[in-house]
């Protein structure tokens, strides 16, 4: 068993939201200064770019903060998307999925449409095409995905 999956496991005890912070910290980190994405964006703290400076700096008590605030409104846009039933690790994978492309393209998604269908087993495989970004294929994109991925199968 990977050191991710022990640790995203582990926190099953928290629910979706424990997992899907283990999820978007791993693959995130965290940075207390700004910095330049891989795709020209201001980020800062676990992937954070709303209102970001270069600059900037937060503390970690700040970025904790942050992302419990942003990760919150992810999984709050995937119940509202949602309407299939989902187990608690499938729901963290798709949180952290949200909080990675955003709700709205979620929301127009072939992933999302798969999912309300009831086709769970094409929807989490949808998954692995969001690899992109720039035009450019990402090391970082594909390792979360699968990750995410192997948490959306489950129960599937």
């Amino acid at each position: 068993m990977t050191p991710i999956k022990q640790r995203v496991l582990g926190a099953a005890v928290a629910g979706s939201i424990g997992m899907a912070t283990v999820l978007v910290s791993h693959f995130e980190g965290r940075s207390l200064l700004a910095y330049i994405d891989p795709v020209g964006i201001p980020t800062i703290c676990y992937g954070s770019t709303a209102g970001v400076k270069l600059g900037q700096t937060k503390t970690p008590a700040e970025c904790d903060q942050l992302l419990a605030g942003e990760l919150g409104q992810a999984c709050a846009s995937v119940d509202r998307l949602v309407v299939a039933q989902m187990p608690p690790a499938r729901r963290a994978a798709l949180c952290s999925f949200v909080y990675n492309v955003g709700a709205t393209a979620f929301q127009g998604s072939t992933l999302r449409r798969k999912l309300n269908a009831g086709d769970v087993r094409g929807a989490c495989a949808e998954l692995s095409r969001w690899v992109y970004a720039g035009g450019q294929k990402l090391g970082g994109l594909v390792k979360r995905r699968a990750a995410e991925r192997e948490l959306c199968e489950v129960g599937a």
